[in-house]
């Protein structure tokens, strides 16, 4: 055993070896005098737990397999696992590097507790979240299979009415074609009637004449047999009949709608990174004065969008077909114009460095100077998009008829979340006029959705599984003057920056939605915001077209 440890002597702080010991930490697994406690216990980076050394756990030591009278009470590093003196010595483990036990135990422990923590504060809420997401998905299968029941009644009754109706047409057609025929023959009758009654009236005046002998009325008669040998025209009426065409069902079918069949995808699980990778980024405390470093100078009559490409080159568009990126010198290096000359909503940067834009119905990539267009959309219009650090597309968009409004994310051309409405079915954001309904986008560090809704006058934040986080409606203190948010970005320090378009500036917000501080760096109509990889923020400013490099960490 370790020459302090034996029973002869008096048991010594393992720190100093000078005094002796009272007391014992479990964490760390070493005695320590009163002095050396109290240092010990100061190192925050650690939970420490020092008890009396009469309190303190017993070291449960193994007996040897290979003898039974020795305990392992050494570490052997090459083979990494406790052996007893005698292995260490003259075993199977002779020549072996050789450690501590105790150290080597205190060092587990460490690694234990750490294990512990991540598994406590990190997995496990995510293994719940995902639990409860699950469930939550459960609860809204009744609902959603019961609207799709709904809607395939609906178009029932819509083709029952269709099919319906184009009978009742026939009905009425054959009615009429019925009518005129019966006209057509009663007229005709009429005719022949007509002419019968003469024809009788002739065979009787000829009888009487007969009869009478009368050689005036004999001499003086004029035959009409020649004018009754033309029989009145005969009419022939075709009765038409009815073709029904075969039903073809495949079409039928097709013109119901469709129903897809279900979906079920497995997402590869997503790996967590270790507690040491996911530390807090370096500490950039806010500028007491922030200040312009930079003004690019766009050529457009006004500006409303920008994304970093570069530390020192971003994409500008406004609402005309071209978009460009430019330095910081205002050179223009390349421009884009949009597929078929639609004109752009808003524009965006991938992590591969591609361009992203929305324009009409679709949301189209730009790359090695191709377009491609790899959403298109129906019965919705894209408003805003922006890249997360998943490399999916979070878009804001609303209906056609300017009633609704949601967040949609895409994998690729691939739908994967919705986001529209709260826990009790409310909507999260404000529908209107497509003009005024701009609602720029970012998603924060934490993966929060921050969303800038211009016409509700608020900032609404979602967590990444769209539960409603908070509303952020301008500084509290601030009653005179209407907040209205354009646009938004997020930076290292998970800081909410939104651009407050007709006060000309930005509010600075934690990502808890507390207010931090403005900016103003004489900003005119600032829109569009983007954060590039160094913190330098960049604004957009509406009136005046230029783009302004600011510096506020």
């Amino acid at each position: 055993m370790h020459p302090r440890r034996s029973a002869q002597e008096v048991l010594l702080c393992d720190l100093c070896e000078t005094v002796p010991l009272q007391s014992h930490c479990e964490l760390c697994n070493i005695n320590l005098c009163v002095n050396c406690a109290g240092k010990h216990v100061s190192d925050s980076s650690k939970r420490h737990n020092v008890v009396p050394f009469l309190h303190r756990k017993s070291t449960n030591y193994h007996k040897c397999p290979d003898h039974v009278d020795k305990y392992c009470e050494i570490y052997c590093e090459k083979c990494g696992v406790p052996v007893c003196s005698t292995c260490a010595l003259f075993g199977k483990h002779k020549g072996h590097e050789m450690s501590d036990i105790l150290e080597k135990l205190s060092a587990k422990t460490e690694s234990l507790q750490k294990d512990l923590e991540e598994l406590e504060t990190r997995i496990y809420p995510r293994y719940e979240e995902m639990s409860s997401n699950v469930e939550t998905e459960k609860a809204e299968i009744e609902t959603k299979y019961e609207k799709l029941t709904t809607d395939a009644d609906e178009q029932g009754e819509i083709l029952h009415r269709e099919i319906t109706a184009i009978v009742n047409q026939r009905k009425s057609a054959i009615t009429e074609m019925k009518t005129k025929h019966l006209d057509a023959l009663n007229k005709n009758t009429e005719e022949i009637t007509q002419k019968m009654a003469e024809l009788k009236q002739i065979m009787s005046n000829l009888k009487s004449m007969l009869k009478s002998n009368d050689v005036y009325l004999t001499s003086t008669y004029k035959s009409r047999n020649s004018e009754f040998r033309t029989l009145p025209p005969k009419v022939r009426v075709t009765v038409p009949s009815f073709s029904p065409q075969k039903i073809n069902k495949d079409q039928l079918n097709e013109m119901f709608g469709s129903l897809p069949p279900l979906s079920i995808n497995t997402e590869h699980g997503v790996a967590m990174k270790s507690a040491e990778a996911v530390s807090s980024p370096p500490v950039k405390p806010l500028l007491d004065e922030p200040r312009v470093t930079a003004t690019i100078d766009t050529g457009y009559k006004h500006l409303y969008s920008v994304s970093c490409l570069s530390e020192d080159q971003v994409w500008t568009c406004w609402i005309n077909n071209t978009m460009k990126l430019l330095n910081l010198q205002s050179e223009l290096l390349t421009s884009i114009q949009t597929k078929s000359g639609r004109l752009p909503g808003d524009i965006a940067v991938t992590r591969d460095g591609d361009l992203v834009y929305t324009a009409s119905n679709t949301i189209n990539l730009v790359k090695n100077k191709q377009i491609q267009t790899v959403i298109r959309l129906q019965g919705w219009r894209p408003l805003n998009v922006c890249c997360t650090a998943g490399n999916d597309l979070l878009v804001t968009m609303t209906s056609d008829d300017d009633k609704q409004s949601k967040v949609v994310r895409y994998s690729g051309s691939t739908e994967k979340q919705s986001i529209q409405f709260d826990d009790q079915g409310r909507p999260l954001y404000s529908s209107g006029d497509i003009i005024l309904n701009t609602k720029y986008l970012s998603e924060n560090k934490n993966l929060d959705i921050c969303v800038a809704d211009c016409i509700a006058r608020a900032v609404v934040v979602v967590n990444q599984s769209g539960k409603l986080r908070f509303r952020y409606t301008g500084h509290p203190s601030n009653t005179k003057q209407s907040f209205t948010p354009r646009g938004i970005t997020t930076d290292s320090q998970s800081h909410i920056l939104t651009a407050d378009c007709y006060n000309n500036r930005i509010h600075i917000l934690d990502q808890d939605g507390q207010f931090l501080r403005y900016i103003h760096c004489h900003l005119d109509r600032p829109y569009g915001l983007c954060v590039d990889i160094r913190d330098n923020l960049f604004v957009a400013e509406c009136d005046t077209a230029k783009v302004k490099k600011i510096q506020y960490l």
